[in-house]
């Protein structure tokens, strides 16, 4: 009887990671959206009150993108367009919502972009705190008041 050959570390652990990333890769490859048009300059208005997954829903519509689309390691964008991989967050969680969509432009090959749920016009302030940290950052305003 053949005794069986121990993986390497390399094989264990390096191998399905590639392996993950260029099916993702290819899967991203074949994965078509229409080449809508949006208007970062335009707030959109939304209901108030609404959870965060509402927002994501009813702006990320099957012709604009794909919702919570996963990621090799089980994060999920909230919008995955053609050009952009969007992360929604309330005005407040600004911060964090800069390094999310950071990782999820350089895991999809797409522009990082911000859509800000702003809950009344003082959340303004949380606008011009992303563009001091990133004028370049694509940002999409959401008033939802």
């Amino acid at each position: 009887m053949a005794r069986r050959r121990k993986k390497s570390s390399f094989e264990k652990y390096v191998v399905p990671i590639v392996l993950g990333v260029i099916a993702s890769i290819a899967y991203n490859a074949t994965f078509y959206l229409n080449d809508i048009s949006l208007d970062k300059n335009k707030p959109y208005r939304m209901k108030a009150g609404m959870l965060e997954g509402d927002y994501v829903k009813n702006w990320c519509t099957p012709n604009v993108g794909k919702r919570e689309f996963v990621l090799i390691d089980n994060t999920r964008v909230d919008c995955l367009t053609k050009d952009y991989a969007i992360e929604f967050d309330f005005a407040h969680k600004w911060a964090e919502s800069i390094g999310q969509s950071l990782y999820y432009g350089k895991m999809t090959g797409k522009t990082p972009a911000v859509a800000i749920i702003k809950k009344s016009p003082a959340d303004y302030k949380y606008i011009m705190r992303i563009k001091k940290v990133n004028p370049d950052l694509k940002i999409y305003e959401i008033n939802a008041y």
